[in-house]
């Protein structure tokens, strides 16, 4: 079997994407991250996916962004809720965090280049995502150029490829594959201000998202939200 790093936060696009990989016979490697935020229960659930799917292995990294901030995910402010999906759709949101995806594929791309495997898959979506400019796939393209150039394996002959199979997918899409390949969607998290029992608020820019997805692809969202 061939291999591939899969980065992994525990949510619907990323254990979609996951199972995608396993389904295209990928040994995964699967990789998450800790970096402050405030939903760390993510990490949690990045674990029950990994294990549930069949990941090779999987690893979580430690760093700690909050030592710059700049997001509500790592700074100690509000997290946008109850936003229209015109405000959702309107510019770079609070939620943003800086530099996240290339430092989350910086990161993979280490582990590849150790293991050694040649793709990395990561679940970024330019559909219905928050405006993002590292969900886009200008920034897929330039990442993948950027891991063969700089890189000891790139230079010496391997070609690194950036798989993002769920890119041009609108979220009932996503749902609806992640239901064809028998995906158990129960086990994810994607709330950005979970209650302290772990409960998705159902308010969040991403829980917007996700119900309006689980709606659209007419199917009944597994997990439990706070009761308001």
């Amino acid at each position: 079997m061939k291999g591939a790093v899969v980065l992994l936060s525990g949510g619907l696009d990323s254990t979609t994407t996951l199972a995608i990989a396993i389904a295209q016979d990928y040994e995964a490697y699967a990789l998450s991250f800790d970096y402050g935020q405030r939903h760390k229960i993510e990490v949690e659930a990045s674990r029950r996916v990994a294990n549930s799917l069949g990941a090779k292995e999987h690893r979580v990294a430690k760093i700690d962004m909050r030592i710059f901030g700049g997001s509500a995910l790592t700074d100690d402010r509000d997290v946008p809720k109850k936003r229209s999906e015109t405000e959702i759709a309107d510019g770079i949101p609070a939620t943003y965090v800086p530099a996240r995806n290339t430092i989350f594929l910086a990161y993979a791309l280490a582990w590849a280049e150790i293991i050694p495997v040649a793709d990395i898959f990561i679940g970024v979506n330019a559909i219905d995502y928050s405006g993002y400019p590292d969900c886009r796939p200008e920034f897929i393209e330039a990442f993948e150029m950027l891991a063969n150039l700089g890189t000891k394996a790139g230079v010496e002959g391997t070609r690194f490829r950036i798989h993002a199979p769920l890119i041009r997918f609108s979220k009932s899409e996503i749902i609806r594959k992640a239901a064809e390949i028998n995906v158990d969607l129960s086990l994810t998290h994607s709330c950005y201000d979970p209650s302290p029992e772990g409960l998705a608020c159902g308010e969040c820019d991403s829980c917007l998202l996700r119900l309006k997805g689980f709606r659209e692809a007419g199917i009944k969202d597994p997990i439990r939200y706070a009761e308001k």
